[in-house]
Order: structure tokens, then C-alpha cells, then sequence
């Protein structure tokens, strides 16, 4: 299995882009692992907000190919524990999907096109931070939910 992590809009800090190339480097001893990054939109001053979700599905959408599995990082999803996420990789890892996409979409969230195709959502906390920072979360959790499956040390319980 393959895992890709999309998100859309440029990380500026460059503090962030250095951990969250880390945790990448990591990660790529147990699993093969992609960041992409879909440009901001252009002139979203003239969308209404209904309007920016449709244009961002459009763009996550054609990222796709027919046999991933997407799923959505929302604060609407499903909670988990490092532990019970690790297991959730390891289900995904099991039932033999090719590709395991996960999204950080754009401030407003999702159209409900891109719902409709995701076969799932993870809520990170019921607290807000900024899609920049969701992206080393993610990418963070990915690595500890691999080190807990192989039982090393980074993961304290």
C-alpha cells in the first residue's frame, strides 16, 4: 500500500516545512509515502464560499485515480487514539488497496462531491488549527502509528 497526503495551498513557514520533511523522511522506512500540494485558487474574493469548494474538489477529484481509497481529514470524522490509529493503518494495509489518500482540503472544507467519494473521515482533535499545521500532525501520526505497529520505542503509552 502506497499513502498520499493532498492539501491545498503552499506551506510559507519554513520551521514547518523542515519537521514535516522529517517525519517524511521517517516514514519512508516503513511505508512509500507522497505530500502533494494543489495550488491555492486564484481570485477567491469573487467565489462565494460554495463556489471554492466545488473549484478545490474539482482539483482534489482529478488527483485520484479510480482504485484509491479516500479519505477525509474533518472535523466531522472519526476520532482516534495513536493506538487505534495504528490499527486503522494496519486494516487498510490488510485489505489490499493499492493507495490510501488522505486530504486536507481547503478553509472551508469539502463540496459534496468529494463527501460522496470519500469511503471515510478522521478528525484530528475537535480543536482548530491552521491546514498548515494539520499537514505535520498528519504526517506525524502516520509515522507514529508505524513505529507502534513495529513495536519500537518512539511511542509511550
Amino acid at each position: 500500500m502506497k499513502i498520499k497526503l493532498l492539501a491545498i495551498g503552499k506551506t510559507d513557514d519554513k520551521n514547518l516545512m523542515q519537521l514535516i520533511g522529517t517525519y517524511q523522511k521517517r516514514l519512508q522506512h516503513y511505508i512509500k509515502f507522497d505530500l502533494e500540494i494543489i495550488p491555492d485558487l486564484k481570485n477567491v474574493k469573487n467565489l462565494s464560499e460554495t463556489q471554492q469548494k466545488e473549484k478545490e474538489g474539482v482539483l482534489i477529484l482529478n488527483k485520484l485515480q479510480n482504485t484509491d481509497q479516500l479519505v477525509l481529514l474533518d472535523d466531522k470524522g472519526t476520532s482516534f487514539t495513536s493506538i487505534d490509529f495504528s490499527k486503522y493503518l494496519q486494516k487498510k494495509m490488510n485489505s489490499g488497496i493499492k493507495q490510501l489518500v488522505l486530504v486536507i482540503g481547503g478553509p472551508y472544507g469539502f463540496s459534496d462531491t468529494v463527501y460522496l467519494k470519500a469511503t471515510g473521515k478522521i478528525s484530528l482533535s475537535k480543536m482548530t488549527f491552521s491546514h498548515q499545521m494539520i499537514r505535520l500532525f498528519v504526517v506525524e501520526q502516520l509515522y507514529r502509528g508505524f513505529t507502534i505497529l513495529k513495536n519500537e520505542p518512539y511511542h509511550h503509552q
